[in-house]
């Protein structure tokens, strides 16, 4: 099953001030800006194996590293850059973002200060697919690395909160988890009436219908948790934070894994352990409690861990960044102070793990 990993990572000056890439997106074809300024995302290609990812992703990163550091720039690890005003993490011109600030409403503010990471899985059996990344959502917390916005120290896991409950509460379809589903026509009859539903929102605020319809399709309209990509194709798995290249690919390799199995095996909802050799998936109902915990408590919550160890994660071997977070207030200085060790972690993580063909 061909993995390939997307991972954003915010970028500051030596002072841990935001600044744009600028030349650091002419590093590689496989670096592109993202829809705010002071972010790149890097992007692998679909890789065979573990080894092959893991060896090209650290390459990459490493590479961009580099090149940052001649330019008297750094990439910080972290889901929310802890303590930053709408001037300091300013949107791209770029007529998609202008609509859906429109369309979804002031919300739609907290989503500029997300970094996440996307692994994509090379369509299989994708019903299977769906559903067994569904169920995994959870696993966030185990690469939780932040817990604060806007200084604040709002929950556990900021990322999943502030993109989910907050920007997308009024329009869940579109950024929300979907429940479990039963074919491939389900999630696309699913997707089908987001995409309407956004539509209508638009149209009620006065959104020019030639603009929208210029600018999404179905496909490109939800920014789910869970999504098919139209692209390889793939089923994209989009829950976690960013993190340290270590964690992000701990993280892939034990979901590829799941995955693997899930897909070989097939899959069953709310099973007990002996279901004719399928996978058993929790309710739906199960995964939501269990997302909530994880947003408001992390890797604290014993359900949490209980719920990751049970689907085949090993949550003791995972150090989440946010938990070198103060619980305190963060001053802007003090937040600066963090985005670099952020970043002089994730050098030293690269410096102590290399790429291993």
């Amino acid at each position: 099953m061909k993995t390939s990993l997307e991972v954003e990572y915010w970028v500051i000056d030596n002072d841990g001030d935001l600044v744009p890439p600028e030349s650091l997106l002419d590093v590689s074809e496989q670096i592109d800006p993202e829809f705010v300024e002071p972010m790149l995302e890097i992007k692998t290609t679909p890789c065979q194996s573990m080894a092959e990812l893991r060896a090209e992703f650290r390459s990459l990163i490493g590479t961009t590293v580099d090149a940052a550091r001649e330019q008297d720039k750094r990439l910080v690890p972290l889901s929310t850059p802890l303590h930053a005003g709408p001037e300091e993490v300013p949107y791209r011109d770029k007529q998609g973002t202008d609509l859906q600030r429109r369309i979804v409403g002031p919300a739609f503010e907290d989503a500029r200060v997300c970094a996440g990471t996307h692994i994509h899985f090379e369509q299989s059996n994708v019903v299977d697919q769906l559903n067994t990344l569904t169920a995994l959502d959870p696993a966030f917390a185990l690469v939780n690395s932040s817990s604060h916005y806007r200084g604040e120290r709002l929950l556990e896991c900021a990322r999943p909160f502030l993109y989910r409950r907050s920007c997308y509460e009024a329009c869940p379809e579109q950024g929300q988890l979907w429940p479990y589903v039963d074919s491939v026509e389900e999630w696309e009859a699913n997707l089908e009436d987001a995409y309407d539903c956004f539509r209508e929102r638009a149209l009620e605020r006065d959104v020019d219908p030639a603009d929208f319809d210029d600018e999404f399709d179905p496909y490109d309209a939800v920014w789910t948790p869970v999504r098919l990509r139209k692209a390889m194709p793939t089923v994209e798995w989009r829950s976690p934070d960013t993190a340290l290249p270590s964690q992000i690919l701990h993280l892939a390799e034990e979901v590829r894994s799941i995955v693997t199995y899930a897909d070989a095996r097939g899959t069953t909802v709310g099973g007990g352990p002996d279901v004719g050799g399928e996978v058993p998936l929790p309710k739906f109902e199960t995964v939501q409690e269990i997302t909530d915990a994880a947003i408001y408590d992390g890797l604290s919550d014993s359900s949490v861990r209980a719920y990751l160890q049970q689907l085949g994660f090993a949550p003791s071997t995972y150090d989440p960044l946010a938990k070198r977070l103060p619980d305190s207030r963060l001053t802007k200085r003090r937040a600066k102070r963090l985005r670099l060790e952020a970043a002089r972690r994730l050098e030293a993580d690269l410096a102590t793990q290399p790429a291993r063909a």
